[in-house]
């Protein structure tokens, strides 16, 4: 019986494994992967669960959904020799009272269809034909296309909604409801962050976006795109009342576009009634866009929509 049903999980991808010698390293805690888990939305993906400190199946934890998992937890395994220090940032905030205990579900990104999973849909195509053809032309550099495919960001949500939440809340000790579930990521995942929490805000309570791409592209001049995001929004922030928002940028590299846009999305935040009780937008001078940037100031946003004051 063990075996077949090891078996099964092979078959179906759906398999946990604490022995890979790829695994991150954690400062704390522990990392279980679940090996190519299988979608019938998007392309089979690694997903790492980190588990903090003490956990146990008599207690129930919230989750943090994070997207590009493999960029989040130990330097010595990303392409850039950077990460975010999830693990750090998480034991210090539970274990200073700061944040309820958590799990993370770090979510691997395929490098290929990044753009395309992660570009909000639904303003992309509101964006005019003509300009919406252009930018599959685009290329990230010579001969990589930026959009592998056509955008996808609708699949790749009930992808996460569908099938990566009910997975997650059927095996771990999770509370399931709205008020304990949370999605952070930066540049493109914190567009799709935004747009997680804007088309299920039934699922989402809160959403930190780290140095958010509103730009779409790497240019503004003769942009349409932040406008299309801020019409978006208009239409489709949730109720302000029940959600937490956090928005950031630095000013070096290419965080150095995003000051001008963010400005148009937070007169929409007001105007949708945003205050500083569930909303915030802070500037990080000095900042760059990198993994190393976002680990300096993790804390501020994962407390900012996560924190026990907040509840």
């Amino acid at each position: 019986m063990k075996k077949t049903i090891i078996i099964f999980l092979l078959l179906t991808g759906i398999i946990v494994s604490n022995a890979q010698t790829n695994l991150p390293q954690v400062s704390s805690g522990k990392i279980e992967r679940i090996e190519n888990f299988k979608s019938q939305y998007v392309n089979d993906r690694n997903i790492d669960v980190w588990l903090p400190e003490g956990y146990s199946e008599e207690s129930k934890y919230n989750v943090l959904y994070m997207h590009d998992g493999q960029m989040l937890f130990d330097a010595n395994t990303t392409w850039n020799k950077q990460e975010w220090g999830v693990d750090e940032c998480m034991s210090e905030l539970i274990s200073e009272g700061k944040i309820k205990p958590c799990i993370v579900v770090g979510i691997f990104n395929d490098a290929n269809d990044r753009h395309s999973d992660f570009f909000p849909q639904k303003p992309f195509e509101s964006l005019p034909e003509n300009f919406r053809d252009s930018l599959m032309g685009v290329e990230r550099y010579e001969g990589h296309p930026l959009f592998s495919k056509a955008v996808q960001s609708d699949n790749y949500l009930k992808f996460l909604v569908e099938e990566v939440k009910p997975y997650i809340d059927a095996h771990y000790s999770v509370n399931i409801e709205k008020e304990n579930t949370f999605v952070a990521g930066s540049s493109m995942g914190g567009l799709i962050s935004m747009y997680a929490i804007c088309e299920y805000p039934d699922v989402f309570a809160g959403a930190a976006c780290l140095s958010t791409h509103w730009p779409g592209i790497f240019q503004m001049e003769n942009n349409p795109v932040p406008n299309a995001f801020q019409n978006y929004m208009q239409e489709n922030l949730p109720e302000a009342s029940s959600h937490l928002i956090y928005f950031d940028y630095g000013t070096e590299t290419l965080d150095a576009l995003y000051e001008l846009p963010q400005k148009g999305m937070d007169e929409v935040m007001k105007a949708k009634g945003y205050t500083k009780e569930n909303w915030i937008t802070l500037k990080f001078e000095g900042e760059e866009h990198s993994e190393n940037s976002w680990k300096k100031r993790l804390t501020t946003p994962l407390e900012f929509i996560m924190g026990t004051k907040n509840k």
